[in-house]
């Protein structure tokens, strides 16, 4: 799944757990999380089912 190759996704309130920023990666594209909770955020953006070097906070 490559519909979003070379494509950068930024979520916002993403800390709330919506769960979109999953979605982006999967489909190849680099994803920016960002919400008011740090610890939540780097959850995120380390979660087993984000791609390697498709997520940051």
């Amino acid at each position: 799944m490559n519909r979003l190759k070379d494509k950068v996704a930024i979520v916002t309130g993403s800390t709330s757990g919506i769960g979109i920023a999953h979605v982006y990666a999967a489909e190849g594209a680099k994803v920016i999380v960002c919400g008011r909770r740090v610890e939540k955020g780097e959850a995120v953006a380390e979660d087993k089912n984000m791609l390697p070097d498709r997520s940051s906070l």
